[in-house]
């Protein structure tokens, strides 16, 4: 196959742009700033602030990561079926529609959130995660029809550069705002004015990439059965992926790896803001100030990456890389409370390897699937392994915080994951060399 034209390209890649700003700044940065300054006591002494919600009463830390892992739960159930059924009927453009203004309504909606409504901040900050994530199902499952398997690293690394660059241009209009108060607006509402701008931002954006997007092609032809038959044939395409997976041993080992450093990976991006701020005591202008510097240099981690993988391969690549993320996470485990410029140096090394494992994964996983229709089917085992992880491991990292009362102990489990993510791409590896000697 030939790679698509460059305004087809540049299409897919303006949606990173668009939706990575409820990466920045709804998980990463004022959201996670915000939720912890309402819910909290005001007090930066006490290690853990503590939250009711009906009859239970939780870590506010714990409560936010456990709302996360319903969140992906919701998506791991979903994506396969919606996935399918896109592939069937060959409609994943009205599905990313539908998931772009979902999220970027409720993202939205937080403006409306402060310390009297705790649960429906909730509310919307899942349903806004439900959104981002499984738009990304169809997004992902358009590299392998726009891109030839030569050019996807490249393409993959693009898409993350410009989702990296996007959500850092409004995230320093959000800083203004919450830093600077323009126009005498109080701390509360430069907050909500920043998640406003984030909905407004993502669906404006949105739309632009959807325009140059082409629509899919159905997986057959000459289907005229109503929405009950096609979650049948759905279901049907979700059995025959499986089944190619079971003769494709290399992707087959890559996802259990994956599944494993990518719970790792993923549980640090969504936990780190909170862990700077409660645990270590970091102000929010620092937290802001070390997040920007993380999405700044992952844009040069993407291509540096991308790069590395030309000279030594996917699955090397992805071991270093790895193996770098064991080092943070130790790194972090130690770091020490109050340790602004230990904290900075955690956020370099974080973001010279976050955009790498990312844009490295999802190209890796393109790369080793077959020639196929069932693009979006097979990005959904892709999606939900990675759901599921997440909702593992945010769900572990509460428990173990809501538990010991520290978020230092949950770090823990996280060099477990990694180490276990590592080996098992290196059995991986071997497989694949294993295979190519089979069939010189």
């Amino acid at each position: 196959m030939q790679t698509a034209p460059k305004k087809v390209i540049n299409g897919w890649a303006m949606y990173d742009w668009a939706n990575s700003v409820y990466s920045l700044v709804i998980t990463s940065t004022i959201f996670p700033a915000y939720y912890e300054a309402v819910t909290g006591d005001g007090n930066d002494a006490t290690l853990a602030d503590k939250v009711q919600l009906g009859n239970w009463h939780f870590v506010n830390t714990a409560l936010y990561n456990y709302a996360l892992a319903v969140a992906f739960l919701v998506v791991a159930i979903l994506s396969p079926i919606l996935s399918s059924i896109a592939d069937y009927k060959g409609n994943k453009k009205t599905f990313l529609f539908f998931f772009c203004t979902m999220g970027s309504i409720s993202c939205s909606a937080l403006f409306f959130y402060d310390r009297s409504n705790l649960l429906y901040g909730l509310i919307c900050m899942i349903i806004a995660c439900i959104g981002f994530w499984s738009s990304l199902v169809f997004y992902n499952s358009y590299l392998p029809e726009i891109a030839a398997p030569e050019d996807r690293d490249r393409v993959s690394a693009r898409g993350f550069a410009m989702g990296y660059i996007g959500s850092v241009i409004l995230q320093l209009v959000c800083f203004v705002l919450v830093m600077a108060k323009p126009f005498g607006i109080s701390d509360g509402i430069a907050a909500q004015l920043s998640f406003l701008l984030v909905g407004i931002w993502w669906f404006g954006f949105g739309q632009f990439a959807l325009s140059r997007l082409p629509h899919g092609l159905p997986a057959q032809n000459g289907n005229n059965g109503n929405s009950g038959s096609a979650v049948l044939k759905g279901y049907a395409e979700l059995k025959k992926v499986w089944h190619q997976l079971a003769t494709l041993p290399v992707l087959k080992r890559y996802l259990v790896a994956f599944f494993f450093y990518n719970m790792g990976v993923q549980t640090v991006m969504l936990a780190a803001t909170l862990y700077g701020k409660s645990e270590l005591n970091i102000p929010t202008k620092n937290l802001i100030v070390s997040i920007l510097l993380i999405q700044i240099l992952a844009i040069g981690g993407s291509y540096a990456a991308a790069r590395l993988s030309e000279k030594i391969g996917n699955i090397k690549s992805l071991m270093m890389i790895t193996c770098a993320w064991i080092g943070i996470c130790i790194a972090a485990f130690f770091a020490p409370r109050n340790g602004i410029n230990q904290f900075y140096l955690l956020a370099v090394a974080v973001g010279i390897v976050m955009g790498g494992i990312q844009s490295l994964s999802r190209s890796t996983y393109a790369k080793l699937m077959p020639v196929t229709r069932d693009t979006a089917s097979f990005f959904s085992f892709f999606d939900v392994t990675e759901k599921i992880a997440i909702v593992i491991g945010m769900f572990a990292f509460g428990f173990i915080n809501d538990f010991t009362g520290s978020q230092r102990d949950s770090v823990l489990l996280l060099v477990i994951l990694f180490i276990i993510g590592f080996i098992l791409l290196a059995y991986t590896l071997r497989i694949q060399k294993k295979l190519a000697t089979a069939q010189e």
